[in-house]
């Protein structure tokens, strides 16, 4: 697919389309099944300054908290009481916690249940995702937010894509099922720029791809700058979809944060996992990297089920299985 195809198609050229083949594709290669990972967000503290998140360094307004290992693994564990395939460790880039810290966190999840283990922490030293590698940990998600350039160094002051780049690959090579990500609308973002996002985003090949539409937080620099639009993020993760048949790709909580039901139908576009939080109820809310995230303030047990129901509600059925890459399997 070319360049003017995709800013074609994100205009809205032939929604019906688009929509249809992305969701036959999925349907070719997942079935109605849709993958659960429950995301344990530990540690809202970030070294970073990003233009957009609530959890930025200088957001003087966020409660901040951290949890302790032991309640970590309790949330874990959750995980295989409720079914849930994988288990998403996240937090902001909190160097609070040291690499034995994450490594009892990853092989005490191993050994409570049969999950997965997903690592989304930032940008560690090598030899801690190698660490991590070795105790247990399956996967590692690092979003890029854009690959241009401009966009990316006023969006993340002080960073740069080639870092981030970089780090994929290490990642890659460690051995790691390797996700990353954009940002739909990214005030400054043109469907030009998107539509080039969205390529290099297909060409890195990786195992889990997302597209999630930007919202505005209050207290960040961005905070005045227009919400995206649902339906160009829902644009995105089809065309996606068919530039990577075999990827799991997740209906987002942003799509949600901006229209109640959004998620869902994200799963009739080329979707095949959801992502409900087993955070705590006690510092959920505080796990604020923009409005109308983690507002459902439910126990995990009935947050898990939300997501089941919602499956339901568009004909489809939640998987209890790891869910691992069916790209990776497929190159062999």
């Amino acid at each position: 697919m070319r360049p003017s195809e995709i800013t074609q198609l994100l205009s809205g050229a032939d929604d019906a389309g688009l929509f249809s083949a992305a969701e036959a594709l999925t349907r070719q290669n997942f079935g109605l099944e849709i993958y659960l990972r429950g995301i344990i967000e530990f540690s809202n503290h970030c070294a970073n300054n990003c233009r957009y998140c609530g959890l930025r360094r200088a957001n003087r307004g966020l409660s901040r908290y951290r949890m302790a290992v032991d309640d970590i693994l309790a949330a874990t564990a959750l995980a295989g009481e409720l079914s849930v395939g994988t288990v998403v460790l996240q937090s902001g880039d909190d160097f609070a916690y040291s690499k034995e810290d994450i490594g009892r966190i990853v092989a005490g999840a191993k050994e409570a249940s049969d999950v997965a283990v997903t690592l989304s922490l930032g940008d560690r030293p090598a030899a801690d995702l190698d660490y991590w590698r070795s105790c247990g940990a399956d996967r590692y998600l690092l979003k890029l937010e854009t690959f241009d350039e401009a966009l990316y160094a006023r969006s993340r002051p002080g960073l740069t894509v080639a870092d981030r780049l970089g780090r994929i690959e290490a990642l890659r090579a460690s051995g790691y099922e390797v996700g990353s990500g954009i940002i739909t609308d990214l005030p400054g973002m043109t469907l030009d720029i998107l539509a080039r996002d969205l390529l290099r985003l297909a060409e890195l090949d990786l195992d889990m791809i997302a597209a999630g539409p930007f919202v505005p937080h209050p207290d960040t620099p961005y905070g005045t700058e227009a919400a995206g639009s649902v339906l160009t993020a829902l644009r995105a993760m089809a065309i996606l979809r068919l530039l990577n048949p075999l990827a799991n790709i997740p209906s987002t909580s942003a799509l949600s944060a901006l229209r109640e039901g959004a998620r869902e139908q994200g799963l009739t576009v080329g979707a095949n996992v959801i992502m409900p939080s087993l955070t705590p109820e006690s510092v959920s809310a505080a796990y604020n990297i923009y409005p109308g995230k983690n507002v459902f303030r439910a126990d995990a047990a009935s947050r898990v089920e939300a997501a089941r129901a919602a499956i339901r509600r568009v004909g489809r059925v939640s998987s209890t299985a790891v869910g691992g890459s069916k790209r990776r399997r497929h190159h062999g």
